[in-house]
């Protein structure tokens, strides 16, 4: 039998046998990797992405200092996709306008000329209609890059050569910030002081376990505003590297003729865009969820000018604010999340000390590399010109040894002792410069050379003269910088403030009084002002119905109603219908059954406490507080037993101490309401025990002041029982008859 010795055919060349997932998940590393530390990440050292550090490198091989004209941003953006970045055009133009705007950036490192965007919301114009240059800021943050500062490293292509970082001594990941998303990991830096900084630095160079928070005060943002948080929190989120700030926009009360004010808003949170503001303020005015503000007008020329007006005059303005921050971007969380690059290219989340460390190490760095760089400059220029004293020396022969020789350069190096180089120098020198003067000033340039030279041998020698040359550096920087220009004064306000305020319902209602009446089929009413209640005309009512509850009250009261039930609704008295007519039904509002009878409607004071019983004798007292339902379906307070109903409601008046409560029976008790239980639920205790019938009534009152009731008729006198001792008992007591007069009705 034959054997089948068939050899599997192999892959295609190209084509690679792996398993998916391990292909699919080392590819995916390389892009991550990639994304943290060639894209969205700043270097701690110089607070720059590849983007933004390509960007102003074009600028500067295209000579836009700030001293030069303008070029356009078509021309910037093409050299820096076509050498050094490729990707999109429209994503670095995107990152250019950002280094111009003067409300992203606290010191703006490119300077646009045209469209390029503003605080609005509004974007730039296209690139071909803009123009840029760099600022003095950039230019120091790239000072040192032709003294070999930093490496230079090959572009994508290989064709040009390009700085890995930037040297400059201003320092630019805190003073400008940054934000960016990279692949399980983001940063977000606010923008902080320079000078502030500068001045941490200085003290961290003498030493380095100085607290930078002693200078730094806190975020600096080129909008302005107010931080309102702790200094205790301030310092946790700079120990820590994560945390964020509460930003507000800075406000101010304008007064009016007539007593009139209204509020104008000069500056807004970092990174609010003025526009959308605006429109979240208005949306809040057109839903009538700030309903204490009446308008919101902006404006704005050059500085921010947005006008509040309130719903009136008796609006308290810090409430008004306090609703505004609560609801709106005038105040918002400003992120800090200092997740950077280090030297050696690793990101992690660093604190205040270490960012400002770590880049105080790097300027140590920059210091000796300019230092060997300019030694080595010095020692090249140094040799030609002890070549050139040696030719002005040996004039007469070295003319003859040119005139005579073929090759006159080895000649010229055997008989003088000299270089390649500065022979070479020498036979290219001109015949003007063989001049008695050309000796004196080589001379002089060669004794400053010499000095200068021994002074950097010194200064790479020594680390104290290391940091005097870096505090000198900084303080340079500094006065550049300083709180007393303009670009330097800080601009947000550390200012720690409380947390902003519930509005009380009180100050969202103008306050107003009416008139709340309910009749006994359930339609509800108020009439605006305090209407005499014995009017005819103020208690009209549909054939057939009458008064349940009359009574004065507030717009900016809560009103308690309860059924018989048990169950507590609420309704606010500037929602109820207007006194025209007949009013509507309660039921409309309330998820109350129309078989359910309705028990009181009062007032509802949140320090007040209710006396609630129940048709068979029980009852308790509950905080008014814990009886305010905030839903349609209301909320069950008290569960009376089967076949019994909540038959009253009472509040307990100021130095209440005893109960009285009177049954069918006609049977008065008398106990102390302390006996009387205090709950938020429930059926309660027993307040009177009956054989036939129950409750009819029950008045908490002051024992000391007897017991008072009205006598009847028109004459409108009252009786008073000034020692109720007779019927005075413990609770759950049947009692004994009232005395003598009390109304029939058995109420009190």
């Amino acid at each position: 039998m034959a054997t089948d010795l068939t050899v599997p055919p192999e892959p295609p060349v190209g084509i690679l046998d792996a398993p998916f997932d391990s292909a699919l998940s080392e590819r995916y590393l390389v892009y991550a990797l990639s994304t943290i530390t060639a894209r969205s990440l700043p270097d701690v050292r110089d607070g720059l992405k590849p983007v933004h550090r390509r960007l102003l490198w074009a600028m500067r091989l295209l000579r836009l200092d700030p001293t030069q004209g303008y070029k356009k941003c078509a021309r910037v953006v093409g050299d820096v996709i076509g050498k050094y970045h490729p990707h999109g055009d429209q994503s670095v133009y995107d990152a250019m306008v950002r280094l111009a705007q003067d409300f992203a950036l606290r010191y703006p490192l490119v300077d646009g000329q045209g469209n390029f965007g503003n605080i609005d919301g509004d974007n730039a114009a296209a690139y071909r209609y803009t123009e840029a240059r760099l600022t003095q800021v950039a230019i120091d943050l790239m000072e040192g890059l032709d003294e070999d500062a930093v490496a230079f490293r090959p572009t994508y292509n290989g064709e040009e050569q390009e700085p890995e970082l930037f040297p400059g001594a201003f320092p630019n990941l805190l003073a400008n910030g940054a934000s960016g998303i990279a692949v399980g990991m983001a940063t977000a830096i606010p923008p902080h002081n320079a000078a502030e900084l500068l001045d941490a630095a200085t003290a961290l160079v003498d030493n380095p376990a100085a607290d930078p928070l002693t200078y730094v005060q806190g975020p600096d943002f080129p909008t302005g505003g107010l931080a309102v948080d702790s200094p205790a929190a301030i310092r946790e989120a700079y120990a820590t590297g994560r945390g964020a700030f509460r930003v507000r926009a800075r406000w101010a009360i304008e007064r009016e003729k007539g007593g009139g004010w209204q509020i104008v808003v000069t500056e807004i949170p970092y990174g609010v865009q003025k526009g959308k503001l605006i429109e979240q303020i208005a949306a809040l005015v057109n839903d009538k969820k700030l309903p204490i503000l009446a308008d919101v007008r902006d404006e704005s020329a050059e500085d921010i000018r947005l006008v509040l007006e309130p719903r009136s005059r008796t609006v308290d303005p810090q409430v008004l604010m306090d609703g505004l921050f609560r609801l709106s971007d005038l105040e918002v969380r400003v992120p800090l999340n200092l997740n950077v690059l280090d030297h050696q290219r690793t990101p992690r989340v660093m604190s205040l000390h270490e960012a400002l460390s770590a880049w105080v190490d790097h300027q140590f760095v920059v210091l000796r590399r300019r230092t060997e760089h300019r030694l080595g400059k010095i020692a090249d220029r140094l040799e030609l010109v002890r070549g050139y004293i040696i030719a002005f020396l040996n004039l007469d022969r070295v003319i003859e040894i040119i005139r005579t020789e073929d090759e006159p350069k080895p000649v010229m190096m055997a008989e003088f002792g000299l270089t390649d180089r500065q022979a070479e120098a020498i036979l290219n020198m001109r015949l003007r410069s063989l001049r008695r003067l050309e000796e004196m000033e080589l001379r002089c340039e060669q004794d400053a050379l010499e000095k200068e030279q021994a002074d950097l041998e010194q200064l790479l020698g020594s680390d104290a003269r290391q940091r005097t040359r870096l505090k000198k550096d900084f303080r340079r920087i500094r006065d550049r910088y300083g709180a007393e220009t303009p670009l330097g004064r800080r601009r947000t306000t550390i200012e720690e403030a409380a947390p902003t305020r519930d509005i009380p319902l009180e100050a969202m209602i103008e306050r107003e009084p009416i008139t709340v009446i309910l009749s006994q089929r359930g339609w509800i009413r108020a009439m605006k002002g305090h209407v005499d209640l014995s009017a005819a005309e103020t208690l009209k009512f549909k054939e057939g119905d009458g008064p349940a509850f009359a009574f004065h009250a507030q717009t900016t009261d809560k009103l308690l109603l309860a059924a018989e039930n048990g169950r507590f609704f609420t309704l606010a008295a500037d929602k109820l219908p207007g006194g025209r007519g007949f009013g509507e039904p309660v039921r409309a509002t309330i998820d109350l059954d129309g078989g359910v009878g309705i028990v009181a409607l009062l007032p509802a004071r949140a320090a007040d406490k209710l006396l609630l019983a129940a048709s068979d004798g029980r009852g308790f007292v509950a905080p008014v507080a814990e009886v305010i339902a905030e839903t349609r379906k209301g909320k069950a307070v008290m569960t009376p037993r089967p076949g019994e109903k909540l038959m009253l409601v009472r509040p307990l008046p100021a130095g209440a101490d005893y109960l009285a409560v009177i049954g069918e029976n006609r049977k008065m008790l008398v106990f102390p309401l302390a006996e009387v239980a205090e709950m938020v639920r429930g059926q309660g205790v027993q307040l009177q025990r009956y054989r036939d019938g129950g409750l009819s009534d029950a008045l908490p009152f002051r024992f000391a002041d007897g017991l008072s009731w009205a006598m009847g008729g028109e004459t409108g006198r009252t009786r008073t029982e000034a020692d109720m001792t007779p019927w005075r008992a413990a609770r759950g007591a049947a009692g004994r008859m009232p005395p003598v007069g009390f109304p029939r009705d058995n109420r009190f």
